[in-house]
């Protein structure tokens, strides 16, 4: 892809804002247009100035006030026009960003899962924030300085080719060749890619950064330095090398870029005097000689401003490339006309499945032909060794992924023809790991169900045990959870997030080790919770804790991807398979006491 095409793709971006853009860039032209006139200006009063300098006396002197006053004015219409311009880009730029990232969550929201297992937290992080903001940048910025940086030096380049054309073909031949130089390097093979070495070393700093910070108390514990933090070592590391190849490929051609057009007046200076000895005594061109060496100094800057847009107009342009590749995966397929199941039956049917492996296209076997029917108003708990799929087959439920072999239905109706919306409508779920967002207690409850009024929000709390350190709180239900709030326990989040699914009232039910962070009296009368809920609906648990899953109606054990036992507990036990010897693991570790002695 070359870079026209690369900077109309970050144009299309813009189009929604087209006519603020339009309107910011015709003010820009018009700024740089009018801040031209003062050169026009000091034209005419030194050639007025030249013209009488043995008799002043003959001056003009309403012909300097006029010109006078006339390039103050213009200076003061040209700061004016820049401010309505700016402003007009800054209001684009910011209903663009905002419509940018609405759309960026909306997207990554709906494609699958499999998407977030293989993509970084921080490099995600860094393509919203950091890539979307730089686009900020470009249109609210650099969009109207790009205007004015060309427009400039071709309405300075045509006034001086139409005073003398000879001395601005002189200037004209070494800025081509000082921006020949420069974008050599951004056209070549070599910097693109350099450039894009430069932008995974972000994302991959950004995510072992995002590590190393998440996993500050075992960093404490074991006293962890960030040198001997190996992955992010190697990712600074790895980004100070690519600066430092960027740095050695750029600093010859910017250097002699640089050198040339600061010193365009030094290429002027020697042709001017050569002209000047063949027009000796020509005062026209003594005065057009004069007004070159003022206006030469000027194209410097916004030359140079034109080769700092384009610097930085390739890490934009990267940015802009990985935006595009998150909309260019494919989100969840939803059908056309979405199915409503009339039981609540959950049913795996020969269901195989492989994650993909992240950076390769190889696939790692997680499930083989698992069979298993959960029906409506019974608990099926799935049990066994940890890495055995166990938590695979709940995410397929709720359609994480997509299975590559067989079906998954609730009440006789695939998944994939219930549509999405419909599907997080009947089923509830409590994660192991919980999320909570930055709100108030009651609004995290209300989450499950948004109609739902206080004292609702406060009986689904009883019933998940936290009501009680709820109200403790200073501000018991509106405590805000998070930064300027509170932060709550691993088991005060867990049962939280079991009161919004209880407030929820979902017909099917998934907990994955729901309970794993309450102790025995509060898992206890959880349990007691979740009976009360159970009455009519599916319920599909992940245990570790046997104890919690012994009434359960029907209990699979999952080993390496398989269902290898079925039954209830009672029927289990008989078997004297995987299932009882993990019962009396259980029993055993439950009569643990530190010291050594068995009670």
């Amino acid at each position: 892809m070359n870079t026209t095409s690369e900077v109309s793709g970050l144009m299309e971006v813009t189009k929604e804002r087209k006519g603020l853009l339009i309107t910011a860039s015709i003010f820009s032209i018009l700024s740089s247009l009018l801040q031209m006139v003062p050169f026009i200006g000091v034209y005419k009063i030194v050639e007025e100035l030249l013209i009488h300098r043995r008799e002043p006396s003959g001056l003009d002197r309403d012909l300097l006030m006029y010109w006078g006053f006339v390039s103050f004015g213009a200076l003061i219409a040209g700061l004016i026009a820049l401010y309505i311009g700016g402003m007009c880009s800054h209001i684009a730029a910011f209903n663009i960003l905002y419509q940018l990232r609405v759309k960026l969550a909306d997207h990554v929201a709906k494609v699958p899962m499999g998407y977030h297992t293989r993509t970084a937290t921080g490099e995600l992080k860094k393509i919203i924030e950091v890539s979307v903001e730089k686009i900020e940048k470009f249109i609210a910025h650099q969009l109207p300085d790009l205007v004015s940086a060309i427009v400039i030096p071709l309405v300075l380049l045509c006034y001086l080719f139409w005073l003398d054309y000879r001395m601005a073909l002189v200037l004209l031949v070494p800025m081509i060749i000082g921006f020949w130089l420069q974008s050599s390097i951004f056209r070549s093979e070599r910097g693109r890619q350099a450039y894009r070495d430069f932008q995974y070393a972000i994302e991959e700093m950004n995510s072992t950064g995002v590590e190393y910070v998440r996993g500050m108390p075992a960093v404490k514990v074991f006293g962890i330095t960030a040198d001997s933090f190996l992955t992010f070592k190697q990712a600074v590391t790895r980004y100070r090398d690519i600066s430092l190849r960027i740095t050695d490929l750029c600093k010859t051609s910017y250097g002699m870029f640089f050198i040339i057009i600061i010193s365009l007046v030094t290429f002027i200076v020697p042709i001017g005097i050569l002209l000047s000895s063949e027009n000796a005594g020509n005062q026209s061109f003594a005065i057009t000689f004069i007004l070159f060496l003022i206006i030469t100094p000027s194209l410097s800057a916004p030359l140079l401003k034109l080769m700092y847009l384009g610097s930085g107009m390739r890490e934009i342009v990267e940015g802009q490339n990985r935006i595009k590749a998150v909309f260019a995966e494919s989100v969840v397929q939803e059908p056309l006309t979405p199915l409503v199941p009339d039981t609540y039956d959950v049913a795996f049917r020969q269901v195989s499945f492989a994650y993909e492996q992240k950076d390769s296209k190889a696939f790692k076997p997680v499930l083989q032909e698992v069979d298993f029917v959960a029906k409506a108003g019974e608990m099926t708990a799935l049990v066994g060794p940890s890495g055995g799929g166990k938590s695979t087959i709940a995410n397929l439920l709720l359609r994480f992924w997509d299975v590559q072999q067989g079906e998954i239905t609730i009440g006789g109706v695939p998944i994939q023809e219930m549509g999405t919306e419909k599907l997080m409508e009947t089923i509830s779920f409590v994660f192991q790991d919980v999320h909570l967002f930055y709100d108030t207690i009651e609004e995290n409850i209300r989450m499950g169900n948004t109609a739902a009024s206080r004292d609702d929000v406060i009986a689904a709390a009883r019933t998940a045990c936290c009501h009680e350190f709820i109200e403790k709180l200073d501000e018991g239900y509106d405590t805000k959870i998070g930064e300027g709030g509170t932060y709550l326990s691993g088991g005060e989040a867990q049962r939280i997030a079991i009161a919004r699914a209880l407030l929820k009232d979902a017909p099917i039910l998934v907990l994955d080790e729901a309970t794993a962070y309450a102790d025995a009296e509060n898992e206890h009368k959880i349990q007691q919770g979740l009976a009360q809920l159970v009455q009519g609906k599916t319920v599909l648990i992940i245990a570790h804790r046997l104890t919690t899953i012994r009434s359960a109606e029907q209990i699979l054990v999952i080993r390496q991807g398989t269902i290898v036992e079925r039954g209830t507990h009672d029927q289990l036990r008989e078997a004297d398979g995987l299932y009882e010897k993990m019962w009396q693991a259980h029993i055993h570790a439950a009569s643990w006491k530190l010291g050594g002695a068995k009670q």
